[in-house]
């Protein structure tokens, strides 16, 4: 979408910040990874941005594939992390490569459907979905929304539980969707399913 190239692009020229860029990895992600090994195992990180997400994911031990569809996001995440054993590619979530589909054993969806409008959502959580590989697992990390309210005007446009729960798709089977409330910030859904 070439809304986030701007914002990138922007970024990158000094003109702007990334509003969700917090310098390292999400902290729900973090605290999920603390005791997990990826080693012998693929991964997949959604709307990978800057990069810190996936360079957590590949220290512990995952072969990371992040992605996202801003060129220049990219091109600042190989920036940041010169050393970087992580394969950063752009590509658009609702049209991945092929060779892609049930090819992960992590998949981590941080934000990236809820920054999308609505009518976006299905589609999203279905292309998400068609990444995790039998008897692997998806992580999903989205700011929550009362299922009673409007959707707001956004970005960002949070998900409600139904919509977490429309993960659980094509054989993938919640294992734990937690709502995490921590002071000063937004609550935020926290789900892992799996695929039997």
């Amino acid at each position: 979408m070439a809304v986030f190239e701007r914002m990138y692009r922007a970024a990158a020229d000094g003109r702007d910040s990334v509003p969700w860029d917090r310098g390292g990895p999400h902290p729900l992600l973090e605290e999920w990874a603390r005791d997990v090994d990826g080693a012998g195992r693929r991964a997949l990180v959604v709307g990978s941005g800057l990069g810190a997400d996936a360079e957590l994911v590949a220290e512990r031990g995952f072969d990371v594939v992040g992605f996202d569809a801003s060129v220049t996001a990219i091109t600042m995440a190989r920036s940041r992390f010169p050393d970087t054993v992580v394969d950063y590619r752009v590509a658009n979530l609702l049209d991945l490569p092929a060779q892609w589909r049930a090819a992960f054993d992590l998949v981590v969806e941080s934000l990236t459907v809820q920054s999308m409008p609505p009518a976006y959502h299905v589609r999203a959580t279905a292309s998400i979905v068609s990444t995790v590989a039998p008897g692997g697992t998806l992580l999903v990390i989205a700011t929550a929304r009362d299922e009673a309210g409007n959707p707001p005007d956004g970005p960002p446009w949070p998900l409600t539980r139904l919509e977490v729960e429309a993960f659980a798709s094509e054989g993938l089977e919640p294992e734990r969707i937690e709502l995490v409330r921590a002071p000063g910030t937004a609550a935020r859904w926290r789900a892992q399913l799996r695929r039997t």
